[in-house]
């Protein structure tokens, strides 16, 4: 019988999925060695920006369901709650968890150091002042202007290594993250014009940009979580067919969103998302292991992802005239999909990173099903009872608030 992989040391680290020429240990130790005497939070990119978006998943639908249900009386954001929710969850709290992935994987793909110190102390900053932009008596030109910087800034910090080392292979990331500026400069733009629909367009086209983020990101790290985590002999590699596909594809539903093509049914939409769903499908048969039931941070990520599968034959559905709801479609994507690969994986990459055993705790692996509730109540729940919507808020605050109390002293305290 197969054991879980718990080990520690330069297998943990290479197990934490982001090793690409070098390993994810070497990087994280020439950090540590640039900058000995500053706080461990700032020494590598997941830190800060692990737990600023997990702090800011729970008080950002805290106060959105607090507002739906009555319950926040008194001043809203600038252009009011619907506006600031559209904008924050994929653009606040999405955004802060890719970064700090990416910035902890691209100097593994690279071998160069990561961004660390002072200037990851700024990139953090120019985040938490984009957050409380939204509070303060300013026009909605400046708040514009806070809002912008965040994701350009990443793309040139990433973009910088990737040219440097000739990482062309990590190209379409570097474009994914740029076409996200794309989108939010159109949905503030819509913001500006008072044109819900335009903002409307730019969110769904961002969620279906972090989705095939996702789907690349995933299909390197997921089956390999999983062959390390099971001791599994090393798998042939995949053919990089099923990315590409799910590559374009995802950019082909991001660029229909945008357009607005969704916004009536398609037959030729129906198809395109019919296919996204049976190529995700495809993947899940083909990564399944009996053994990975027996691992919460297996089984997090798997059930995670086949929220991709649920929201895009959705989406189908919808196209099809068979469901009558297309925010159905989206919150699968967003709360379960999105939501859940975030928590399954800084869950995972957090305990590598910090040369921590793979063995989350008990009230960790609990976050991890509450999570997956969430979904399932927002989605199925929802068009029987409006309680639904509560009950998902509570569940997903409650997953990353756990993740919050186990997890902020790993992440503040240095590497083990």
């Amino acid at each position: 019988m197969h054991k879980p992989n718990t080990t520690g040391g330069s297998e943990l680290a290479r197990d934490s999925g982001l090793a690409g020429d070098k390993s994810v240990e070497a990087a994280t130790v020439i950090a540590s060695k640039l900058a000995p005497t500053r706080a461990a939070v700032f020494s590598l990119g997941f830190r800060p920006f692990f737990l600023a978006g997990a702090g800011f998943a729970v008080l950002a639908v805290a106060i959105w369901a607090l507002w739906l249900y009555g319950r926040l009386p008194g001043a809203q954001p600038i252009g009011g709650m619907l506006a600031w929710h559209r904008h924050e969850m994929p653009f606040g709290f999405a955004t802060a968890i890719i970064a700090g992935f990416l910035l902890t994987a691209v100097p593994n793909w690279t071998g160069r150091p990561g961004l660390n110190g002072w200037p990851l102390i700024g990139l953090v900053l120019v985040w938490l002042l984009a957050r409380l932009a939204w509070l303060l008596p300013i026009s909605p030109t400046l708040l514009i202007a806070l809002q912008l910087p965040f994701l350009p800034l990443l793309a040139w910090c990433l973009g910088r290594d990737l040219v440097a080392a000739g990482k062309r292979d990590n190209y379409p990331i570097l474009l994914m993250i740029t076409l996200l500026a794309g989108c939010q400069a159109m949905t503030l733009w819509g913001f500006v014009a008072d044109d819900a629909g335009l903002q409307r367009h730019g969110v769904l086209a961002a969620l279906w940009l972090v989705a095939a983020l996702m789907s690349v990101i995933g299909g390197r790290v997921i089956p390999f979580f999983i062959q390390r985590g099971l001791n599994r002999p090393a798998a042939a590699p995949a053919s990089p067919l099923t990315t590409k596909v799910l590559l374009l594809g995802g950019l082909l539903a991001a660029v229909s969103f945008a357009a607005g093509l969704n916004d009536t049914p398609k037959l030729w939409l129906a198809a395109l998302f019919l296919m996204l769903g049976a190529v995700h499908l495809l993947r899940l048969w083909r990564w399944h292991d009996r053994g990975l039931w027996r691992v919460p941070l297996l089984w997090s990520l798997y059930l995670a992802y086949a929220w991709l599968v649920v929201a895009t034959l959705a989406m189908a559905l919808w196209h099809l005239g068979l469901m009558p709801q297309q925010s159905l479609a989206t919150h699968s994507l967003a709360v379960g999909g999105i939501g859940g690969l975030i928590l399954a994986m800084i869950a995972r990459v957090s305990l590598g990173h910090t040369g921590r055993l793979l063995q989350p705790s008990k009230t960790v692996v609990l976050g991890f099903a509450l999570l997956l509730l969430a979904g399932v109540c927002r989605v199925l729940l929802v068009p029987f009872s409006a309680a639904g919507l509560g009950l998902s808020a509570l569940l997903w605050c409650a997953a990353f608030g756990l993740f919050l109390t186990r997890y902020t002293g790993i992440l503040l305290k240095p590497r083990v």
